[in-house]
């Protein structure tokens, strides 16, 4: 049972009786999905144990993308699935593309409209960047993620990129990117501010009008920095991948009063705590609630599915080169849940499984999102 989900089930009902006709539907969905989670709302599982008859029950979980306790068997999953994306010997680097604040509150406003430009326009500019001959000069393999928040729950859209430190030319060989350096990030801003200026004046000419002309007219943030090869690279772009808003763990406290959590602080390093009140630390965790169907991790480049069968090539030519065993093929299953073992006579317990209540549908508001 999630600290997050104790927090919702006391101070939830207030938060909707407050803000309930303005909320988005999958607000109130991850809300409710949230509050049930490991409860008997979602009924549940009876074991016994076939020698001594002891029983146990466990509640099922959410599954709810936004709860920090139900990622776990699909951060598993997509690592496994990544593993057999892995270019053998290739260093991969982390690019990370931010917007500046004054253009966040429109992308909060209208999260279904704009957050699919960030990735038409940060994907696009790196490719290009890529593909120039007086960088890589060759096509990358990309894998992207987008995130919204800072370690105080601030909303702060931002795209993660993990790319291969090199690309396959247009003569099929393969080029190395530089040591410690992919494509000049100056650039690489510059064109990532010019796309997304174009394609939100374009698809959304109303959006546009209301951001200031100085957003586009500043310098943009771009960062990138390597972060190692095969599974290293991926245990890093992992730590980004099925990580909620705020961890469980660092929830230290909470009461009528105040909601206590821990965070890093990023320019120096050192831990800090955070004090909210229980309102407003409910209004910063659902702000980074995506809209329903919005796919957070898209691949790109060589990882694109239409682009497999290169992929398999190059991964045996890299094999050989760096005489580094191949990535694994086929298709990952999921694992089923192991049963858990009598603590009396230590044998496996049978299951019996509780009938699941109908889950409570949440109706679609067509009024303003969020509150204010």
């Amino acid at each position: 049972m999630s600290r997050i989900g104790a927090i919702l089930r006391a101070h939830g009902p207030a938060y909707r009786q407050r803000f309930g006709t303005r909320m988005p539907a999958e607000q109130l969905r991850a809300m409710r999905a949230l509050e049930a989670c490991h409860t008997a709302a979602l009924g549940g599982i009876r074991w016994h144990c076939p020698r001594c008859g002891d029983a146990v029950f466990t509640y099922r979980a959410c599954g709810n993308r936004n709860c920090p306790a139900c990622g776990q068997a699909d951060a598993e999953l997509w690592h496994e699935r990544q593993r057999r994306l892995l270019l053998p010997g290739v260093t991969y680097h982390l690019v990370t593309f931010t917007v500046p604040e004054k253009l966040r509150g429109a992308i909060r406003s209208h999260p279904r409209q704009i957050l699919p430009l960030l990735f038409k326009s940060a994907v696009p500019a790196l490719l290009d960047l890529c593909r120039d001959p007086r960088h890589l000069g060759g096509l990358p393999a990309l894998t992207a993620v987008l995130h919204t928040w800072t370690r105080q729950l601030i909303y702060h859209p931002h795209i993660h990129i993990l790319a291969s430190g090199g690309g396959l030319g247009p003569d099929g060989a393969w080029r190395e990117a530089r040591p410690q350096f992919l494509v000049p990030v100056r650039a690489l801003s510059i064109l990532f501010a010019a796309r997304l200026r174009d394609l939100l004046r374009i698809t959304h000419p109303d959006l546009f009008a209301a951001v200031p002309d100085a957003v586009w007219r500043q310098p943009w943030v771009v960062h990138s920095k390597p972060v190692g090869a095969g599974d290293q690279a991926l245990a890093y772009l992992a730590r980004y991948i099925f990580r909620v808003a705020l961890a469980d763990s660092a929830i230290l406290r909470h009461n009528d009063r105040e909601v206590v959590f821990r965070f890093r602080d990023g320019p120096t390093g050192k831990p800090r705590t955070a004090r909210l009140d229980p309102q407003e630390f409910i209004r910063r965790f659902l702000q980074h609630v995506l809209p329903s169907g919005f796919r957070k991790v898209r691949h790109y480049g060589l990882h694109h599915s239409s682009k497999r069968k290169t992929l398999h090539l190059l991964q045996a030519q890299l094999a050989f080169t760096h005489a580094l065993p191949l990535p694994p093929r086929g298709k990952p299953t999921r694992m089923p849940m192991p049963a858990p073992f009598c603590a009396r006579c230590n044998m496996p317990l049978v299951a019996e499984i509780d009938p699941l209540p109908k889950h409570m549908a949440v109706q679609p508001q067509a009024t303003a999102r969020g509150p204010p």
